[in-house]
C-alpha cells in the first residue's frame, strides 16, 4: 500500500532549525507533486508548501517564505522541508501529502518553544 512516512520533528527553541523528511513507497513518487501541510492544536490543516514533480515549482505559504525550503530527491523517493528561524506559531503536526488524491502520512510533531 501507498506509504508516506514523515520524520525529523522535535522540540526546538525559537530561531532554531529542523529538517523534516518524507519517505515515500509503493507508488511512483517522481510523478506526483508533494505538499507539506500542518495542523496546529485546535486548528485545521494549513498548507505550508508544495513542490512539483521535477522540483521546478515550489510555492510557499507567505508566513514561511524565506525561512522554509522544500526540496525533493526523486532517486531516494524522499521530500524534505528545511525549516529555519522557527517561530512558536510554527508549532504543529507536519504532514507530507501527495498530489492528485491528497494521500498523506502519519505526521511528525514540531514544537517551537523556549
Amino acid at each position: 500500500d501507498v506509504q508516506l512516512v514523515e520524520s525529523g520533528g522535535g522540540l526546538v527553541q525559537p530561531g532554531g532549525s529542523l529538517r523534516l523528511s518524507c519517505v515515500a513507497s509503493e507508488f511512483t513518487f517522481s510523478t506526483y507533486a508533494i505538499y507539506w501541510v500542518r495542523q496546529a492544536p485546535g486548528k485545521g490543516l494549513e498548507w505550508v508548501s508544495g513542490i512539483s514533480p521535477t522540483g521546478d515549482k515550489t510555492p510557499y505559504l507567505d508566513s514561511v517564505k524565506g525561512r522554509f525550503t522544500i526540496s525533493r530527491d526523486n532517486a531516494k523517493n524522499t521530500a524534505y522541508l528545511q525549516m529555519n528561524s522557527l517561530k512558536p506559531e510554527d508549532t504543529a503536526e507536519y504532514y507530507c501529502m501527495r498530489g492528485v488524491d491528497h494521500y498523506w502520512g502519519q505526521g511528525t510533531q514540531v514544537t517551537v518553544s523556549s
